[in-house]
């Protein structure tokens, strides 16, 4: 039972990547893509329930996320095409100042780190729809989802440059 909750999260990990063989089958991928929406949260709830939260499962996590961000972004990229340019600069900016978060925890505290704030998650979460606005023709709604994501970014980025220690599990810039 003590490692229940990893093996979710590895399991979603193995999923995400099998994502990226079934952009061409949209029934496919969409039952996929919820498995491991479901997953994300069952893991967690798992691991908060059973008392067997660890400093693996929370990277495993943070590892499955950013591989979803990774199958999210080129699954809009196929799909989008040219109208996905517009949203690049946005996405470039996130994309940079993740990269800077983790020199800083690579940095600061010798170890790989995302910060699971209420701004990730609510990026998370948001990123998460991003293929079902596409699928409603509701490109534009992806306008949020950016600005969201370089908020939580610049978020996460002052919290590792104002912090002592690392901790995954802060909340938000205000504790």
């Amino acid at each position: 039972m003590k490692n229940v909750a990893n093996i979710i999260s590895i399991s979603r990990i193995i999923l995400l990547f099998g994502l990226f063989f079934t952009f061409n089958n949209i029934i496919v991928f969409i039952s996929i893509y919820l498995i491991c929406g479901f997953t994300d949260i069952l893991d967690g709830y798992i691991a908060r329930k059973t008392n067997t939260q660890s400093v693996l499962g929370s990277k495993l996590d943070s590892l499955a996320d950013l591989i979803l961000f990774l199958v999210i972004t080129t699954s809009i990229i196929i799909y989008l095409g040219e109208k996905i340019l517009v949203f690049i600069p946005g996405v470039i900016i996130t994309f940079i100042i993740r990269i800077i978060n983790m020199g800083v925890v690579a940095y600061k505290y010798h170890c790989f780190g995302i910060l699971h704030t209420w701004g990730n998650k609510l990026t998370g979460l948001l990123l998460f729809t991003a293929p079902l606005f596409i699928m409603f023709n509701k490109i534009q709604l992806l306008w949020i989802i950016v600005l969201v994501a370089v908020l939580s970014s610049i978020e996460e980025l002052i919290i590792h440059l104002t912090s002592s220690k690392l901790e995954l599990d802060r909340k938000s810039i205000f504790k």
